[in-house]
């Protein structure tokens, strides 16, 4: 057997040049389903086996099933970065194998966990005494706002836009509260004018799955405030623009919420999983999710995070947020998000100056909803995922279908954007 050194070496070498290859390897997998699974074997091995021989099926069985988020083309859904500060700290991370349950359970992991937390809401303009922590994903801190808010009113509504992520209604039913639809107006914003009377929790989004719409959030606080009906914001996308002085409008009113979420590992360039969840009512959240058994005692002036969500076992996330705002530097992400947009600006540019195609939405950050006028729209977007090129993901805007490029690879150049165009005109011809 090799030593863990001799291992170590092999699997970053192995990374190293994985990262400097991606950018050429089809983006999307072309598997059929359980194609992988009839090549491993149908039990574990009862002996041991090389790393060696990990890596070998790694590449032989894994890599031709694995759609490829870390690739520069990857323009699904909400693209991210899995980034060289975020990579080596996940390796820490495994390392020291951390749980931060509670204060003593890893004093480190808390104090760092909640300063990093208040170095990103400085980062994002947002009030610094509210309590933060990390979640690992929208829809965990989504939970955990619902189950807040129905320990003050219990048995409401649950009102979000008809462009919200899904995320929303799923958390109403965990918590046994209903969900209702708002419609949106002509730039899919949420309305603002519906009744509150029944309700429980308002969401509002700052960044929309389809569309990044930003809701009308002000208004919403100001109503929300005056009916005692809690405001949970939904920034898991946009919310990380706000490091960008111009972009940060889009955060207006968010202060007067009730708590808040932007996901670092959607456009902060933070390794899968790492969702940054605020309150302004920790006292709330406390009084839904604290529980103290006598095995976990808690210690005086500290703050157990166990108590403020649904999670116990925590994993050391604030360790690879806090390398990625230490590696870039506000500078470095300011440069990185404008780029984006830049690129999103200049894709749109493309599309409204070519025949047969159109912006069919606002596109304030970095992803641009459009159509071809006359072609299959959901068929143009798996044809030019079909060429290994590019990964589009199509959508449905008020029961047309339409297709979005998502940018937000730190990877991503102009001349990757340019080639998905080029690809996306040639399927269409």
């Amino acid at each position: 057997m090799t030593s863990f050194g001799d291992d170590l070496a092999r699997a970053t070498d192995w990374v190293e040049d994985y990262l400097a290859r991606v950018g050429e390897l089809p983006v999307a997998a072309t598997v059929e389903p359980g194609e992988l699974r009839a090549q491993l074997p149908d039990a574990a091995p009862e002996q041991g086996e090389t790393f060696d021989a990990m890596l070998r099926d790694l590449d032989e069985l894994v890599l031709p099933a694995l759609t490829h988020w870390n690739h520069p083309r990857f323009f699904a859904w909400i693209a991210n970065t899995g980034s060289e500060p975020g990579i080596l700290a996940e390796l820490l991370i495994a390392a020291l194998n951390v749980n931060g349950m509670t204060w003593l359970s890893s004093p480190a992991a808390t104090e760092l966990e909640l300063t990093v937390l208040d170095w990103l809401a400085q980062l994002l303009g947002l009030p610094r005494g509210w309590h933060g922590h990390i979640e690992d994903t929208a829809s965990t801190s989504m939970i955990a706002a619902l189950a807040a808010a129905r320990t003050i009113r219990p048995g409401g509504v649950v009102y979000a836009s008809e462009q919200a992520n899904f995320s929303v209604e799923r958390a109403a039913r965990l918590v046994g509260l209903d969900f209702r639809k708002v419609e949106t107006d002509d730039a899919f914003r949420m309305r603002a004018d519906f009744p509150l009377d029944d309700a429980t929790a308002v969401v509002a989004t700052v960044g929309t799955t389809s569309t990044t719409s930003v809701d009308p959030v002000p208004e919403l606080a100001r109503r929300c405030e005056e009916a005692g009906v809690w405001l949970h914001v939904d920034a898991a996308y946009a919310g990380s623009a706000a490091v960008c002085p111009e972009l940060r409008w889009c955060l207006d009113g968010c202060e007067r919420a009730d708590s808040l979420v932007v996901n670092p590992h959607k456009w902060l360039f933070t390794p899968m999983d790492c969702s940054a969840f605020w309150t302004r009512r920790p006292e709330v959240l406390h009084e839904t999710f604290a529980l103290v058994p006598e095995y976990l005692a808690a210690t005086d002036a500290a703050v157990d995070i166990k108590d403020y969500g649904p999670a116990l076992g925590r994993r050391f996330r604030s360790l690879k947020l806090w390398f990625v705002l230490r590696w870039y530097g506000a500078e470095g992400l300011r440069a990185l998000i404008r780029e984006h947009v830049r690129l999103a600006q200049l894709f749109a540019s493309w599309v409204t100056a070519e025949p047969g195609w159109e912006v069919v939405a606002p596109h304030p950050f970095s992803i641009v909803c459009f159509r071809h006028v006359e072609a299959d729209n959901d068929a143009l977007a798996r044809a030019v995922t079909a060429t290994g090129e590019a990964f589009i993901a199509p959508a449905v805007l008020r029961g047309q279908t339409i297709l979005r490029i998502a940018i937000g690879n730190a990877a991503t150049r102009e001349d990757d954007v340019h080639r998905t165009w080029e690809a996306l005109k040639r399927c269409a011809a």
